[in-house]
């Protein structure tokens, strides 16, 4: 199933951070639409549908997740565990996009369940490259899960 439109929901309190990711998406020319959330409380809240973010046609679930670390409220670790432990959404690609390159960070992301580990490039050329490895291989060539109750459309 390729997933060319399907939705990715980047998790980023780091204004600069989410306008680089904002522009090496066009750069890239991604046409998976990116939806962007601030901390962790507002990414549980997208991926369950609640709050502003009750509207699925306006909010659709992602079919993957670029997930910062270092965030407010609730950190990326803590919403890491929260996808894996949350049936409805267990099975949704996490992508860890980050700063920290500390291998203790790395190995709790992984042992929490993250599908990748990458740390964030420091130019916008770098972050092109990045996300088009990343679509590439995670939105066309990887095999997706379904999702319990709600299959993915592209």
């Amino acid at each position: 199933m390729i997933l060319e439109h399907a939705t990715v929901l980047l998790a980023d309190d780091d204004e600069n951070d989410v306008l680089l990711m904002q522009r090496a998406f066009q750069k890239a020319r991604l046409a998976n639409p990116l939806q962007i959330v601030r901390n962790g409380e507002q990414a549980v809240a997208y991926l369950e549908g609640t709050g502003c973010y009750a509207d699925r046609e306006k909010f659709p679930l992602p079919c993957l997740v670029l997930l910062d670390l270092k965030m407010p409220k609730k950190n990326g670790f803590d919403v890491l565990q929260w996808i894996r432990t949350t049936p409805a959404v267990h099975r949704i690609l996490v992508v860890i996009l980050t700063s920290s390159s500390e291998t203790p960070d790395i190995n709790r992301g992984y042992d929490l369940g993250a599908n990748s580990y990458l740390v964030k490039p420091p130019d916008i050329d770098a972050l092109h490259e990045m996300l088009r490895t990343v679509q590439g291989y995670w939105l066309f060539l990887n095999q997706m899960p379904e999702l319990p109750g709600e299959a993915i459309t592209t």
